[in-house]
C-alpha cells in the first residue's frame, strides 16, 4: 500500500520540472536603443530648428555618422531569443537626422528592418614584427629567468 503523501510529492515535482522545461522554451524578448516618440519628432522642424535644439527636444542620437558629421542617428532593435537558439531581430527602426553646414536640420529620415543591407567583411589580419612563440616556448620560457 502506498503512501498518500508520496503520490501527491511526485505529481508536484512532476509539475516543477514540467513548467520548468516549458518556461526554458518561452522567447526572451529584448528591446534595446533610444528612439524617440512621434509626438516628439514632431516637434522638429526641418530649416528652423540647430543641433542644440533637436538635442534639447529627441535627445542625445544614439550614434553620429562616421564619415558625414552632419547626420545623427537614433536606434532601436527589438530581438527575440529562444533557448539555445540564435537572437532573431523582429523589429528595428533607425530615424536619421540630417544637418546642413550650418548645422540646421536639413531632412529627418526614418528607416525600418527591411530597409536594411548586408556588408561584407572583409577578412584581413595586419602582420606584426617580432617573434612567434610555439606553446612549448611560452611554456619553458621563464625557467630559468628569476633568480633565488
Amino acid at each position: 500500500m502506498r503512501k498518500p503523501g508520496l503520490i501527491n510529492l511526485a505529481a508536484l515535482s512532476s509539475l516543477v520540472i514540467a513548467s520548468l522545461a516549458l518556461s526554458a522554451c518561452a522567447p526572451r524578448v529584448t528591446v534595446r536603443g533610444n528612439l524617440p516618440r512621434d509626438t516628439e519628432l514632431s516637434k522638429v522642424e526641418i530649416g528652423s530648428h540647430n543641433r542644440k535644439q533637436v538635442a534639447r527636444i529627441l535627445g542625445t542620437p544614439s550614434t553620429r555618422g562616421t564619415f558625414d558629421g552632419n547626420v545623427w542617428y537614433y536606434i532601436s532593435r527589438k530581438t527575440e531569443k529562444t533557448a539555445f537558439f540564435e537572437a532573431e531581430i523582429v523589429d528595428q527602426q533607425v530615424i536619421a537626422v540630417y544637418f546642413n553646414d550650418k548645422n540646421v536640420v536639413q531632412a529627418i529620415h526614418r528607416y525600418n528592418k527591411d530597409d536594411k543591407r548586408q556588408v561584407e567583411i572583409v577578412e584581413r589580419t595586419t602582420p606584426t614584427a617580432g617573434r612567434k612563440y610555439s606553446i612549448i616556448d611560452q611554456l619553458l620560457g621563464n625557467l630559468g629567468r628569476f633568480g633565488k
